[in-house]
């Protein structure tokens, strides 16, 4: 198995088949369970990660597909001291979450489109954002935190 390194530490998964998907061995077998089963089947986003800075759904990609990868989970998005990204921060400021279930996967498929695209359009936001399905039906909040992070970056208004 390549190396693989999870929220900047390097991780031994050679004791996990190499048919479990991703979503699993970040849950079981190294306990980071903010990542969410949802579907199963890459269409609600619950179990979005990034690697490679790039928005995955982490049941679809079995660890023995997996080479050289970075992940990061939303465990790895705040900083050593626990300071939230600007993109956090604003999920918080507009009260995006309301069961919470999807969330991880929202913020993580939201963080690699600012990674990306530091300035998005709102057609920029519902296309990256699309994939994602939120049953509470929060995305006007979705939409406006992701504007607020992006505009917080860029030197403008956060509110």
């Amino acid at each position: 198995m390549s190396k693989i390194t999870i929220n900047n530490k390097d991780v031994d998964l050679s004791g996990v088949d190499p048919n479990t998907p991703l979503l699993w061995a970040l849950r079981d077998t190294l306990g980071l369970v903010g990542t969410k089963f949802g579907c199963g089947i890459a269409q609600c986003g619950a179990c979005t990660v990034l690697m490679n800075g790039q928005a995955i759904r982490s049941c679809q990609a079995r660890i023995g597909q997996i080479k050289d990868a970075n992940i990061t989970t939303i465990e790895g998005l705040a900083d050593d001291e626990g300071k939230l990204t600007p993109l956090q921060q604003a999920w918080i400021d507009h009260d995006v979450p309301q069961c919470g279930y999807c969330q991880a996967g929202q913020i993580m498929s939201a963080t690699a489109l600012l990674n990306k695209n530091a300035n998005p359009s709102k057609d920029d936001i519902d296309a990256a954002m699309s994939g994602n399905i939120c049953r509470c039906g929060t995305y006007t909040r979705i939409v406006a935190a992701i504007e607020s992070a992006a505009a917080q970056s860029n030197g403008g208004d956060a509110s």
